[in-house]
């Protein structure tokens, strides 16, 4: 993520270059009030722009996305014409000259080819037409070619076409950033994929086994259970969403924790302290669950008596603050670091490490699981919550409806 926010930063200094010329060209003293001088007010005005057109371009090059930015790129260059364009397709044409649209499809195979930049003179039996000169510059990420930038001027310009490279670099950092976006939501798919094949072996064994047991000696609590069962493999299963609320984890962890509880009897107690103000804050989907079949493992493991897990929820101004906490046998803080970075992946270490490596994606550095254990004094595992996250809500609820 670094390297892209690097190139991003390489991407806006030229692009605020470009600024500054135009700027020049267009700035007036007498209108700029007490915004400072003309280079300052021509700063402002490109990284606003520059914003304002970057949120669509997040979401890849479509025809949508291209009709939503052209304006504000062609503002950016300040030029009379401005389109962009896929491999096949002009996605869409800004400003004046549209009758150049056939002229321009039939220039970009040499820069969809090649990669590299093209002006030539328009032809026009228009004699009023305000654009005679354009410039294609390609799009590219990771050295393949997405699509072009044209723009379109009254008459050649030297640097227009630097101008006009510098803003197509920037929407291919945008793009870059976009098929980052698509490959982090593929990576937390097949996480929660690999989530589900880990949790379905042994526990769905281990519950039908507990369920058959009671057909005969008690068939009323063999039908519980099995409704239990089916619940928490629905809600575990669904195949759609990767955003759930707290309130909805909690809920299947309340099935889980039931067929758990029906395996080791007495052995097994849980307490819950849940701040009802944090029930709707968004997470990512089978978040918590790892963490408690965690406990549940190693509060049990190693143990003849009993074992107490504690699962809590309060509200922390900004964030929730959920922590799961056991009396059992613990870990060395050493296998356990080994474990969250990936170097091993014992039974019951995979959900801990993919639970903090899709905190850290969604939220952060600053979001990773905290855990304190030690050997023979239980663990402790702290997830501190954001209650909004761009993106995140909307997720939920789309996954919800």
């Amino acid at each position: 993520m670094t390297g892209f926010l690097a190139g991003l930063c390489v991407a806006v200094l030229p692009l605020l270059a470009a600024g500054f010329w135009l700027g020049r060209r267009t700035a007036r003293p007498e209108s700029l009030g007490g915004l400072g001088t003309p280079v300052e007010h021509a700063t402002f005005e490109t990284l606003h722009t520059a914003s304002l057109a970057a949120p669509p371009l997040r979401a890849g090059l479509t025809e949508e996305t291209a009709r939503r930015s052209a304006r504000r790129l062609r503002t950016l260059l300040g030029t009379d014409a401005l389109c962009l364009t896929d491999h096949e397709n002009l996605l869409v044409w800004d400003g004046v000259g549209g009758h150049h649209r056939a002229e321009i499809l039939e220039r970009l195979a040499g820069p969809l080819d090649s990669g590299r930049g093209e002006a030539f003179r328009l032809h026009c039996e228009t004699p009023d037409c305000p654009v005679r000169w354009a410039v294609i510059t390609p799009l590219t990420v990771d050295d393949r070619v997405h699509g072009t930038l044209v723009a379109c001027a009254p008459r050649e310009s030297a640097v227009l076409v630097r101008a006009a490279g510098e803003v197509a670099r920037w929407v291919s950092v945008q793009l870059e950033l976009a098929d980052l976006d698509r490959s982090r939501t593929r990576l937390i798919e097949a996480e929660i994929r690999a989530l589900r094949a880990q949790i379905s072996p042994h526990f769905i064994f281990n519950s039908l086994a507990v369920i058959a047991s009671f057909v005969r000696t008690d068939p009323e609590r063999a039908r519980e259970l099995l409704l239990e069962f089916a619940d928490f493999t629905r809600y575990s299963f669904r195949r759609h969403g990767d955003f759930t609320t707290l309130a909805d984890e909690l809920h299947a962890i309340d099935h889980y924790l039931a067929l758990v509880r029906a395996r080791f009897g007495d052995r097994l107690t849980v307490t819950l302290q849940i701040a009802p103000e944090v029930l709707p804050v968004t997470l990512p989907f089978l978040c918590l669950q790892p963490l408690v079949e965690n406990a549940v493992k190693h509060g049990l493991e190693g143990k003849t008596g009993t074992c107490h897990i504690q699962i809590t929820a309060q509200d922390a101004g900004a964030e929730a603050l959920v922590v799961i906490e056991d009396d059992g046998a613990g870990m060395d803080p050493a296998l356990l670091r080994r474990i969250l970075a990936g170097e091993l992946s014992p039974s019951g270490g995979i959900g801990l490490s993919n639970v903090d490596d899709r905190l850290r994606q969604v939220y952060g550095d600053d979001h990773g699981l905290v855990i304190e254990t030690a050997v023979g004094a239980g663990m402790k595992i702290t997830a501190r919550l954001p209650k909004y996250q761009p993106g995140v809500h909307q997720a939920a609820r789309l996954a919800t409806d």
